[in-house]
């Protein structure tokens, strides 16, 4: 790795942001021998990361904590300026969009104007989150504005998104390919130097042509979960059954391949759309997708108060909050949603999920007596006979399950616990 200019560099690689992106991240340079930084302003999460901790799930994160902190090659700062004593820097902030379809910059807009002074010739800046088209060049810009640089020569500007999945970072850091967007002459061959730390091939393009890479990976998942959705609810309309119908899609037909049902959602879903909505040449077409996402949350309240009536005074139980299966990340989950929903139907609701940390009741609590289960994530404790079992014999003689993800096997968004039991195989959904 070539030296910086400036001759006080103390480590290779800042990490702005030590959240589910930045975190892992970070692990994953100084486990690979790299003196890393990481910047987070948050003082528990900080905290947690000092002490060998790791603040939320991924999957072998804590064992690569441990030789991390056992190695003493990850300093900690709640400082973003302290990042410039690293020649690399990754910003890994969150990048909302207003609810006005609005792209919100004001954390990347913060973080640089902590770096604009203590940037120095050598130094290369990587933008790892999602991101709008056109950001990585305004950040170069900004550079080019307020401190002179020639962006590609002194110092190097890229936007190298993040595009793993949850659960699966040590695998995919070292396997999917890292798209390099860099701007000017030299940013995509210095920001590769860092990245070539992993075993992922390394795939060169414009800023622009990553941006959108990253937007359309989310939109492509976000639009094809909506379909199943939208059937769904099209199925409840005609007296139809959907598994049975994504079946007669899908069977040994070369064209088929609809997913299943379920409430798509989570922080880069329900948000990404809005970056290439902003500015779309088909206005709308985006916030269809998103509303039809967005509305299964009420089908299920529909679909239960259609079969059971007025839920006022009735217990109902929600299992699952994280937005994926086998996760602890709530962020942007449509649980929520659903629970608020439920909440002003006057329900008196219980909340089970195994994972998160949000404190929940168990889920002997949680179903006792309830007369409508929802299953609001398909975690694998929910997906196991026993978990159904118990809901039909513990839950009121005349339970109502609503499951779109269809846990059981049972091929039914509605059912009564007894038919569920009556239907489902006896081996756990894979």
């Amino acid at each position: 790795m070539a030296s910086m200019n400036a001759s006080h560099s103390s480590a290779d690689v800042a990490v702005v942001g030590l959240g589910r992106v930045g975190l892992p991240l970070a692990l994953s340079f100084a486990d690979r021998g790299l003196s890393v930084l990481g910047i987070d302003k948050d003082a528990t999460r900080l905290g947690a990361v000092a002490e060998g901790r790791m603040p939320f799930a991924e999957t072998g994160a804590q064992e690569v904590l441990d030789r991390v902190h056992t190695g003493g090659t990850l300093a900690l700062s709640d400082s973003v300026a302290d990042a410039a004593r690293a020649r690399h820097i990754v910003i890994t902030l969150g990048t909302p969009s207003f609810s006005h379809i609005e792209i919100d910059m004001r954390d990347i807009r913060s973080a640089l104007d902590d770096l604009l002074g203590v940037l120095r010739p050598g130094h290369s800046l990587i933008l790892r989150s999602t991101i709008a088209p056109g950001t990585t060049e305004f950040v170069a810009g900004y550079l080019s504005k307020h401190r002179g640089f020639e962006v590609g020569e002194e110092v190097f500007v890229a936007h190298a998104p993040e595009r793993i999945a949850a659960g699966r970072f040590l695998t995919e850091i070292d396997t999917l390919p890292c798209i390099i967007g860099g701007v000017g002459g030299r940013s995509g061959e210095v920001v590769a130097e860092l990245f070539a730390a992993f075993t992922a091939p390394i795939v060169q393009t414009t800023p622009v042509q990553a941006e959108l890479a990253k937007i359309w990976a989310n939109i492509l998942r976000y639009t094809h979960f909506a379909l199943p959705n939208l059937l769904m609810m099209d199925c409840e309309r005609y007296a139809a059954n959907v598994f049975e119908v994504i079946d007669l899609i899908n069977r040994d037909y070369p064209r088929g391949g609809i997913a299943q049902p379920g409430l798509t959602a989570g922080t880069c879903l329900r948000k990404d759309f809005t970056f290439s909505e902003e500015r779309s040449a088909a206005p709308g077409m985006l916030l269809a997708v998103s509303r039809v996402n967005e509305s299964v949350p009420l089908f299920l309240l529909e679909g239960a108060k259609r079969r059971l009536g007025a839920l006022a005074n009735r217990k109902v139980a929600v299992l699952g909050l994280a937005f994926k299966a086998d996760t602890d990340d709530e962020r942007d989950s449509l649980a929520h949603k659903l629970i608020r929903l439920l909440e002003r139907e006057l329900a008196d609701v219980v909340v089970h999920d195994p994972h998160v940390a949000t404190p929940t009741a168990s889920f002997a609590e949680a179903v006792a007596g309830a007369e409508l289960v929802v299953v609001a994530s398909n975690h694998a404790e929910f997906r196991e006979p026993a978990a159904l079992s118990a809901i039909a014999e513990h839950a009121a003689s005349d339970c109502l399950v609503a499951d779109p993800w269809d846990c059981w096997g049972a091929a039914q968004v509605f059912a009564y616990a007894s038919e569920l039991a009556a239907l489902a195989p006896t081996h756990p959904r894979a």
